[in-house]
């Protein structure tokens, strides 16, 4: 299809089709004018996105950095009272329960961003 016949299915000026062109391979076009195309066109536009990882993933490395934040504070303030976990397992096994914890409600997870 022309950019003529585009533009007279879009009712706009042919050097409206350029335009709208160049700033969607710059990728600057608005949803609305991509819209208007398509319908133009005689589809639809599907706007999605896509995780890079599996929510699963993503969700245990989260809770991961964010029960990791907390344990720090809590040592912190364990060691200040002369009070610090003593071995590394023990310490192991409380960060385990609180991931397993915070996936229990994971929009917790985004608290602190």
């Amino acid at each position: 299809m022309t950019t003529a016949q585009l533009a007279r299915r879009l009712k706009i000026a042919q050097p409206s089709v350029v335009e709208l062109e160049q700033s969607e391979a710059a990728n600057g076009i608005t949803l609305r004018t991509l819209e208007r195309a398509a319908e133009a066109l005689g589809c639809r536009v599907v706007y999605a996105l896509i995780p890079e990882k599996p929510l699963e993933e993503t969700l245990r490395a989260r809770a991961k950095l964010v029960a990791g934040r907390k344990m720090e504070a809590v040592e912190h303030t364990m060691r200040l009272e002369d009070q610090s976990v003593r071995t590394r397992k023990v310490r192991d096994e409380l960060q385990k329960k609180l991931i397993e914890d915070l996936l229990q409600k994971p929009a917790r997870l985004w608290d602190d961003a």
